[in-house]
């Protein structure tokens, strides 16, 4: 019986195998996950930007230099300058004034204009200036209805039915 002696040490050997086997896919799949959970975040936090006001902008020290940052405000009547699909103008907000340089592969949008609300997105430079790369633009006030004066909200002469 010489032959049954060898059996276990195979049936170990196989066995062996199979485990480090495991072992390796399983240290396959941690690498794998690690990797997308890295990638994932760190694209999230480099598309990642704040929503600040002229003010907070101003007060942020070094730290706007290095972040992705959006700015709203009303556009300053007269400061806008038109270049091709790039503008330069002037936002106003509680009294500040921010000035932004648009630079952006399509043109500002059509309700971009003199007291509009707008909002930039884009990088604060050391120059002062914020340099958008997106702009947005809120449709005038003039699109919204228009309250007739001492006229009620639809439904308010409704009686009440039991």
């Amino acid at each position: 019986m010489p032959g049954d002696a060898k059996l276990p040490f195979k049936y170990n050997e196989i066995e062996m195998n199979r485990s480090s086997q495991t072992v390796r896919i399983l240290i396959a799949v941690i690498v794998i996950v690690a990797t997308v959970s890295w990638l994932a975040v760190t694209g999230v936090q480099s598309n990642k930007s704040y929503y600040v006001t002229i003010q907070e902008l101003n007060a942020m020290g070094d730290k706007a230099y290095t972040r992705h940052l959006r700015v709203a405000g009303n556009v300053v009547p007269g400061s806008i300058e038109r270049v091709g699909t790039n503008a330069k103008f002037v936002l106003t907000e509680q009294g500040r004034n921010l000035t932004v340089a648009y630079s952006g592969a399509e043109p500002p949008p059509d309700t971009f204009k003199d007291n509009a609300q707008a909002l930039a997105m884009g990088t604060y430079g050391r120059d002062g200036v914020f340099h958008a790369t997106q702009l947005q633009a809120k449709c005038a006030s003039k699109y919204a209805p228009a309250q007739q004066q001492g006229a009620q909200p639809a439904g308010a002469n409704r009686a009440s039915v039991k």
